[in-house]
């Protein structure tokens, strides 16, 4: 798993990590940290550093196997999009000004859901 797809398991379930994973999950992958560095800042040796890290990385993987989180949520993101073309496109079939209007702004509201 790459760099930019443990980040974004990170981003969705970080939280559910202990402190001391966050903490150095954070040093490691986001502020690019040694693990001597890291060992050295946190008063944890290095190799607790590295242990700490492996089971972060495999908590995180697990918490997306059980939960896909990051599918659903790409997923629905998808279809908001698909949504606010649809509605895009019938707002040029509507005549009543009031109507367009509303029609427009739950596609602008959709869009921006899938951003």
């Amino acid at each position: 798993m790459d760099a930019l797809e443990m980040a974004l398991l990170f981003d969705y379930y970080g939280d559910l990590l202990t402190e001391r994973q966050r903490m150095c999950f954070d040093l490691y992958h986001n502020q690019d940290l040694s693990l001597a560095e890291i060992a050295e800042n946190t008063g944890i040796t290095r190799q607790g550093v590295r242990e700490s890290l492996k089971k972060s990385e495999a908590d995180l993987r697990m918490f997306d196997e059980k939960l896909h989180l990051v599918e659903r949520i790409d997923a629905l993101q998808k279809k908001c999009t698909e949504c606010s073309e649809i509605l895009e496109k019938t707002a040029g079939d509507v005549t009543d000004v009031s109507a367009k209007q509303s029609v427009l702004a739950i596609a602008e509201l959709l869009k921006n859901l899938s951003v």
